[in-house]
C-alpha cells in the first residue's frame, strides 16, 4: 500500500481558503475608521446648535484636535496596559509605534473635516452641512463594515450585514440630532 503524498495547492485555491492580510491588521483600521467617523459625526452634531452662528472653520479644527486627542490617548492607554514598566529601552517605541498605529481614527474624520471647510469657504448653510455630513459618514459606516469585512474573509450577503450594523451607529446619532436639539 503506498502513501499518496499530497497535493500541493494552487495559489487560486490558497487564496480562496485565507485572508489576503493578517485580519488583525484590519481591525485595527475598522476600530479606527468606525471611532473617527462616529466621534466626527457626534462632534458635528453637537458643535451646530440651532440660534447660534454656523462657525465650520471652527467646528472643523475641533473634530481634528479631538480626533488627535483621541487617538493619542487610546494609544497611551493601549501601550501602557499592554507593556510592563521593565520593558527597557525600546518601551519609547513601543509607544511611538502605539500612538501611530491611532492614524486611522484621524484619518476618519477627514471627509467630515473637508465638508466643514468646504461648507466656510462656500457659506452654506448650516443645516444642509450637518443633515448632510451625517448622512455622509452614515454612508462611510456602511463601507466601512462592508469593505473591512470583505478583507477579513466575509462574504459578500454578510459583509453587507457588517455594513448595516456600522451604518446603525450613524443613524442613532442623526435619532439623537434629531431628540436632542
Amino acid at each position: 500500500m503506498t502513501e499518496q503524498q499530497p497535493q500541493p495547492q494552487t495559489q487560486e485555491e490558497d487564496l480562496t481558503t485565507r485572508p489576503p492580510h493578517p485580519p488583525h491588521r484590519h481591525a485595527d483600521w475598522m476600530f479606527g475608521g468606525v471611532y473617527g467617523t462616529v466621534l466626527a459625526s457626534a462632534l458635528m452634531a453637537a458643535l451646530n446648535q440651532d440660534g447660534e452662528d454656523f462657525t465650520p472653520f471652527y467646528d472643523a479644527s475641533w473634530v481634528l484636535v479631538t480626533a488627535a486627542t483621541a487617538g493619542l490617548a487610546h494609544g497611551y492607554a493601549h501601550h501602557m496596559a499592554s507593556h510592563r514598566a521593565d520593558s527597557g529601552g525600546h518601551r519609547w517605541r513601543l509607544l511611538a509605534r502605539a500612538l501611530w498605529d491611532e492614524w486611522p481614527l484621524v484619518v476618519a474624520t477627514l471627509p467630515t473635516v473637508l465638508l466643514l471647510t468646504a461648507a466656510g469657504i462656500g457659506d452654506w448653510d448650516a443645516y444642509d452641512v450637518t443633515a448632510g455630513g451625517l448622512g455622509l459618514n452614515t454612508a462611510l459606516l456602511f463601507g466601512w463594515g462592508t469593505l473591512v469585512a470583505l478583507r477579513v474573509g466575509h462574504r459578500l450577503g454578510r459583509s453587507l450585514l457588517f455594513g448595516l450594523a456600522d451604518a446603525a451607529i450613524g443613524l442613532a446619532i442623526i435619532v439623537a440630532n434629531a431628540l436632542i436639539k
